[in-house]
């Protein structure tokens, strides 16, 4: 077998690797040169060898098929083609790392053990709406109608369902309903809230602010009935006024790069590839035997540390006892960040969530949390953060619109170094190590220009504008400012996980 790579449905850094289809473009999946070769009826009980070649990355499609022309035959001693094996795990190529076995979980299956052996008492996938355009908007006001008349039109079918003439038909509430997707988004749980007669409120209070890509937020209508899997997300914000933070991880399956992420409201599912999150808090009904967060004892929530007691106790016994659980949190999403780690099991975090080690002495131990710490507050403030120095923005306005962003163009080529905010605002001087950085396959300046862009859903043509975002915030130029915010956040995390300690992983952190 030979892999000629050229894999298009990736993203950054593993699309640049994939490089050049040798189909161009009539081909977006990886291809490969297989012969399967018969063996003879007397070698029928021997194991087939296989034999492999990866024919490497970042090459074009011309370097590509220039590669194949000159070895002439896949038999040629010089293509080095090597005998492959599976693993124990059935990993034939790209095989995770046996040590990987050894670290702590970050989690494990049952949820809210407080003696589970992980780093983790819990965690949860985002939240997955599957109707989008009609929970999400930059617009609370339009938002607000979007889900008042859908949920208007979802209470006319039920009760035209309900109606004496079609109580005894034998048609499927499939067959039944108006799927005019400009009316409404039905999925199966409404389908089935239909069948049982399940009404669903509009409740004027449901509206959250919510990350729906890395270093974008927009409202949300956050409902139990109206989002299909809200997962255990209630736990970690029952309330607008419940903090928490949460790191977010790319699920399994990814094939845009392990890289954390943190956030301090709503994520989404596809904040990072089918995301899954760990919280510092999760949040449980108040009870008269609870104790409350506040001393008044009139609150309605009280709040649980997601991080374990099992793990506090190692890290004390390895770390002395003023360690915390905050502690351990930050210790994560900092260790999360080193290049070692990431590179050296780059296949396992492909395959399982994280398993992590405890490191050798309590200096490095604080040199992860401190650097955990400075990530998440770069992270989360971003909004904040300063411009970079060398971000320009020519033809400024006060009051600047965007349609959609776009890079400029150098001698008739794209630069990354300039993007075109509008027809008339420049941004210039980006630096493109900026783009190093990235977070769910692409880098944050990148997201920012993709999701701050007017749009119309073609389904529900529902309209979505940014600008709105602007005016209900009253920063008329925060979409503006954010890609030279974002630049500096981008080249300061680059510099704090060049800084984080050299790892060197030992079989005793189990």
């Amino acid at each position: 077998m030979f892999n000629l790579r050229g894999n298009c449905r990736t993203s950054g850094e593993q699309r640049r690797k994939e490089s050049g289809n040798v189909f161009g473009e009539g081909s977006r999946t990886p291809i490969s040169i297989t012969i399967l070769v018969r063996k003879p009826k007397k070698a029928s009980d021997e194991l087939a060898a296989i034999l492999y070649k990866d024919i490497g990355d970042y090459l074009t499609r011309e370097d590509k098929l220039k590669t194949i022309k000159d070895f002439g035959s896949m038999l040629s001693a010089s293509i080095g083609l090597s005998s492959i094996a599976p693993n124990q795990a059935g990993d034939w190529i790209n095989q995770r790392d046996g040590l990987f076995e050894t670290f702590i979980p970050i989690s494990q299956n049952k949820k809210y053990d407080n003696k589970a052996q992980a780093f983790f008492v819990t965690d949860t996938n985002g939240i997955q709406t599957n109707r989008d355009s009609w929970v999400y908007n930059f617009s609370l006001e339009l938002l607000s109608k979007n889900v008042e008349t859908s949920l208007q039109f979802y209470a006319a079918e039920l009760k035209r369902f309900n109606a004496k003439q079609f109580a005894n038909s034998k048609d499927s509430v499939a067959d039944f309903i108006n799927s005019d997707p400009r009316q409404f988004s039905w999925t199966r749980s409404t389908k089935g809230y239909i069948a049982r007669n399940i009404e669903i409120p509009f409740c004027g209070d449901h509206f959250r602010i919510a990350h729906y890509r890395p270093f974008c937020k927009t409202n949300l209508y956050f409902d139990k009935y109206y989002n299909e899997y809200p997962n255990q997300l209630p736990k970690f914000f029952p309330t607008p006024q419940s903090k928490n933070l949460v790191i977010c991880l790319p699920g399994v399956g990814t094939k845009k790069g392990f890289m954390p992420f943190i956030v301090d409201t709503i994520p989404d599912v596809q904040l990072q590839f089918n995301g899954q999150c760990f919280p510092l808090y999760y949040y449980e009904k108040n009870d008269r035997n609870a104790l409350s967060l506040f001393d008044n004892g009139k609150d309605e929530f009280v709040r649980h540390d997601a991080i374990t007691d099992f793990i506090l106790q190692r890290a004390r016994e390895e770390y002395g006892p003023r360690t915390t659980k905050e502690d351990v949190f930050y210790y994560v999403y900092g260790i999360l960040h080193a290049k070692e780690y990431r590179e050296r099991f780059a296949a396992d975090l492909q395959k399982s969530l994280p398993r992590l080690p405890l490191v050798e002495d309590v200096k490095m131990f604080r040199a992860f949390v401190t650097a955990g710490k400075k990530l998440a507050a770069l992270h989360i403030n971003y909004e904040s953060i300063e411009p970079h120095p060398s971000v320009i923005i020519e033809n400024d306005s006060d009051a600047p619109r965007v349609q959609q962003m776009r890079f400029g163009k150098s001698n008739g080529e794209e630069d990354k170094s300039i993007i075109l905010f509008s027809d008339s605002i420049r941004i210039i001087n980006i630096p493109l190590r900026a783009y190093d950085w990235q977070v769910n396959g692409k880098s944050p300046i990148e997201w920012v220009m993709e999701r701050y862009a007017v749009t119309v859903n073609k389904d529900s043509q529902i309209r979505n504008d940014p600008n709105e975002w602007c005016k209900e915030i009253g920063q008329p130029r925060y979409i503006l400012e954010l890609i030279g915010r974002i630049v500096n956040v981008s080249i300061q995390t680059l510099d704090l996980i060049a800084a984080l300690p050299s790892l060197s992983f030992k079989t005793s952190s189990s």
